[in-house]
């Protein structure tokens, strides 16, 4: 049966959308029709056509997380590939969703194994998801694959949202106390310039100063806002250069403190997608290479494909990595130990944990200094804007008395 994408009206003239699987688009229509639908739209449901492009439905790692979680929980209760599609289609509660899943089981019907299926639709599953897919399927172990690749999206979400989550306070704090900023340079001071100006007496520096910067904000803020949206629409479209973005990943690098935030967190993937690849039974070889895909940073990915090409030529896998000099000397310690001792799946495992939780640590202890330290110092612009605005009223109450 063939999945097909309908839009029709009921017969109270509510307007209604959703999928019907049937042999033929005859078919389909004929089925709509006795449930008292009149339809105005009727397609095939393909990769092409069921979100406007040949990649497919974004979602996001969430939502594939808890999809691939229910794929693996049915296929471990005993339903095969196509059953467990027909449950996921009914219980989605996401249109999208739904169209994409009945899709794939159209792709399935029609003779495809899932990793071909999944494979139409790159823009919703990347390269690493459908690898280990491909895995499990050689290794005819598809619900122990899919429990672990659930295990790794859902990992993997976790560990955004707690960065993200992190950084919430002093974005809020920085975004509010730059309001209250400009707010007192735009409409404060100015109301304050007519009493200095009438007052006709040389006003304190720091009060000349505030009404310049009061001045510069009112008349050229909007120039300044414009040119800034430029530069930064420069840099963007400057990083479309592979040569542009690299020198600028490896700037990153150099950081003192975000140098440090970036490596864990690409090392933390890199390991964490290799155990779980390795584990599944995939070649270290076309794990690397897999893995690579995953590692943001340019220079660190150099690195990657670089080792992959000497464990190519028989080098182990901790000193092909170790050569490179970028990566942290306890990740290049646990794969050296898993290869000796046979456990690299569980090394791997227990590298992309401890970089994992080095990560959040850092990033806790530094949005915990951060939120405090943006307050002193927006508390201390505002203080100096107050005694700009009060300096020349205190001398203007010593010349009355």
């Amino acid at each position: 049966m063939t999945a097909f994408r309908y839009q029709a009206v009921n017969q109270a003239g509510a307007e209604q959308r959703g999928v019907i699987e049937a042999d033929s688009l005859r078919q389909a229509r004929v089925s709509l029709r006795d449930q008292g639908l009149w339809v105005s739209e009727l397609a095939e449901l393909t990769a092409e056509n069921q979100s406007g492009g040949r990649g497919g439905p974004r979602l996001s790692t969430a939502q594939l997380a808890l999809l691939t979680r229910q794929f693996a929980t049915l296929l471990d209760a005993g339903l095969n590939i196509e059953q467990a599609l027909v449950v996921l289609a009914e219980q989605s509660e996401n249109e999208k969703e739904k169209r994409l899943v009945a899709a794939l089981r159209s792709e399935i019907l029609s003779g495809a194994s899932l990793s071909s299926a999944l494979a139409r639709h790159p823009g919703t599953f990347p390269e690493l998801y459908r690898t280990i897919v491909a895995a499990g399927e050689e290794s005819g172990k598809a619900s122990a694959v899919m429990q672990r690749l659930a295990d790794y999206l859902e990992a993997r979400a976790a560990l955004g949202a707690k960065v993200m989550l992190a950084f919430i306070y002093p974005i809020v704090v920085v975004v509010v106390s730059l309001m209250v900023i400009v707010g007192l340079l735009t409409w404060v001071v100015p109301q304050m310039v007519t009493v200095f100006q009438s007052a006709k007496q040389t006003l304190p520096f720091l009060t000349r100063a505030l009404l310049w910067i009061s001045a510069f904000v009112r008349n050229w803020g909007l120039v300044a806002l414009v040119v800034l949206a430029l530069a930064g629409f420069g840099a963007w479209r400057a990083l479309k250069d592979p040569a542009v973005k690299r020198r600028y990943h490896a700037w990153k690098l150099s950081l003192p403190l975000f140098g440090r935030f970036e490596l864990a967190s690409n090392t933390a993937r890199l390991a964490s997608t290799l155990a779980i690849l390795v584990g599944s039974g995939v070649p270290l070889l076309s794990a690397m290479q897999a893995a690579a895909g995953v590692v943001s940073s340019l220079p660190l990915r150099d690195a990657v494909s670089e080792a992959a090409k000497q464990v190519r030529e028989g080098v182990t896998l901790s000193r092909a990595l170790g050569q490179s000099k970028r990566f942290p000397p306890v990740l290049i310690h646990l794969i050296g130990s898993g290869e000796v001792t046979g456990r690299l799946e569980k090394m791997l495992d227990k590298a992309a944990g401890q970089q994992a939780q080095e990560l959040e640590n850092r990033v806790a202890t530094f949005t915990g200094l951060l939120g405090p330290i943006m307050v002193l110092i927006m508390g201390g612009v505002v203080l100096l804007i107050v005694l700009a605005i009060l300096l020349p009223v205190f001398e203007m109450n010593q010349l009355v008395k």
